[in-house]
């Protein structure tokens, strides 16, 4: 069994609490003027997202939900340490009713600004020290905000972060560069279930009938990836390729008429392992949230770390029509989660992979796809006679705006780069530098550039300028092998391909 066993942490370890001040700077070292933290990463698209000054090892999240106000009770205790000495510090936070914060065990002075929490501590932080932080406070997940990641559902509620809203569930440095380890604890009233990313580590049963479940992630997880729901389910577990476990969480309604798409699982990721090697988390499964709302939220899937979430109603359909888009989020746990990327503008490494071998497994089951077509080739060639347009209209494919991220570009746009590759260097190729990469960047985030340097070390010949005028070129290169495919000429239209504005959410994928 290459699957690693769980083991149970005791319950001392499970919840964090406020923790003494670890100084690691040299004991003969002056210490470093203390500044506040810079209150950004610098990310191209979100240039407000994340924070500096530190970085985060693990949050331990505890929530409890009241099912008669609807309301979040939490607290979320943060390991950080630091990369400089710092007077203040900021963590990204929107719609959550603080109540107090405490640093090292001491109560901090906070405010509120926009999307940051900025934390004053008693004493200031010493470069390269760890401190725990701990951020008390309440959550509406019915509140209307600019954006949100909490889905409200008839008995509770799921979440879906991506990309810039895990900061309205949690306080937190919200950042794929920034992984840490999760523990999530979630009490729950009777008759309804916690669940989150990871593994149940332990269950509880408490006063007037509330059960907590904990749950721990033995992977680093991104912000923008943690999955957090509470509703009438039933969790139905079964083993998958290797002995990795399975877990599904189903509306209990509805746990008979979804069994037929659940059981596709273990045969999708037999035939991902056997193009991207084994796959990179304790355990995997499909939540189909709780509600038919057409407004629930604003795509059909989403790849929160080793469990989905997906509109139910989708997976009602047949094989052939969920099938390709269920691969599609499947590869996400490869591109996307194990390896994140490292700006948004690196978008297009999780769309365009994940449509990639979905597309590849809708062709080989002889599937048609939107277009009525039935090979990667037709497809490709369709998409290649787009690629000015597209480039004119919605810019290069690694060069999004918060405006066109979730358009096809992104998608498609990024297939396309990755045929033009295996076209140049060749299946076989592709597939070690496809499986290369993984493993290079695996728990960690990587860039367009970390890709192209491990395709041309991989492939033995530089790519640097071949990719980048695929990713970043404002006309669509030649296509190797097909020299007859010509692209239609770009036009005056400002109308990017495929795009919504109403979310962030965009089922742009060619898999659907």
């Amino acid at each position: 069994m290459r699957y690693r066993t769980r083991v149970t942490a005791p319950a001392t370890a499970l919840i964090g609490v406020a923790t003494a001040l670890t100084v690691g700077s040299s004991a003969h070292a002056a210490p470093a003027a203390a500044s506040p933290g810079a209150e950004t990463l610098g990310d191209p698209v979100f240039p407000s997202l994340g924070n500096d000054g530190y970085r985060v090892s693990a949050y331990t999240l505890d929530f409890a939900y009241d099912a008669t106000t609807k309301l979040v009770t939490a607290t979320a205790t943060l390991e950080i340490r630091t990369t400089q000495a710092l007077s203040r510090f900021s963590l990204d936070a929107l719609g959550l009713d603080i109540t107090s914060v405490r640093v090292a065990g001491h109560g901090a002075d906070f405010e509120q600004v926009g999307e940051k929490l900025r934390v004053t501590p008693v004493r200031s932080l010493q470069d390269k020290c760890t401190a725990t932080v701990v951020v008390a406070y309440t959550a509406d997940p019915r509140r209307s905000l600019a954006h949100t990641a909490w889905v409200p559902t008839p008995d509770g509620f799921a979440v879906c972060p991506q990309p810039d809203s895990a900061h309205t569930v949690f306080p937190c440095n919200d950042h794929p560069q920034d992984k840490a380890a999760f523990t999530v604890r979630v009490t729950v009233p009777s008759g309804l279930r916690g669940v989150a990313s990871g593994f149940l580590v332990r269950t509880e049963t408490l006063t007037d009938g509330r059960t907590a479940y904990t749950y721990r992630s033995r992977e680093p997880m991104a912000t923008e990836l943690v999955q957090i729901t509470v509703g009438d389910y039933v969790v139905k577990d079964r083993q998958g390729p290797g002995g990795l476990p399975l877990r599904d969480v189903v509306p209990t309604a509805r746990a008979s008429s979804l069994e037929p798409a659940l059981s596709l699982t273990a045969g999708q990721i037999s035939w991902i392992e056997q193009r991207l090697g084994a796959f990179p988390f304790e355990t995997y499964g499909l939540l189909p949230c709780n509600s038919d709302a057409a407004n629930a939220f604003d795509f059909t899937g989403l790849e929160t770390q080793t469990l989905t979430l997906y509109k139910p109603n989708f997976l009602l359909q047949d094989e052939s029509k969920i099938g390709s888009h269920m691969m599609h989020e499947l590869v996400h746990s490869y591109f996307g989660n194990s390896v994140s990327p490292a700006t948004w503008a690196d978008l297009w490494l999780n769309e365009g992979h994940a449509d990639f071998y979905g597309l590849l497994y809708r062709y080989e089951r002889g599937w048609t796809d939107s277009l009525g077509l039935t090979t990667m080739e037709a497809r490709m060639k369709d998409t290649y006679a787009r690629g000015d347009q597209w480039r004119k209209t919605s810019g290069p494919v690694a060069s999004p705006n918060a405006t066109n991220l979730f358009d096809s570009q992104r998608y498609l746009g990024g297939v396309l780069v990755l045929y033009a590759l295996r076209q140049l260097i060749g299946e076989a190729a592709f597939g070690s530098v496809e499986r290369a990469f993984l493993d290079r960047y695996r728990n960690s985030a990587a860039s367009t550039e970390n890709y192209i340097t491990v395709a041309s070390e991989v492939s033995g010949q530089d790519l640097s300028g071949f990719l980048r005028d695929w990713l970043y070129g404002t006309k669509t290169p030649r296509m190797p092998g097909h020299p007859d495919w010509t692209v239609t000429p770009a036009t005056a239209s400002l109308v990017a391909p495929n795009t919504r504005t109403n979310g962030h959410y965009h089922d742009n994928s060619a898999t659907l």
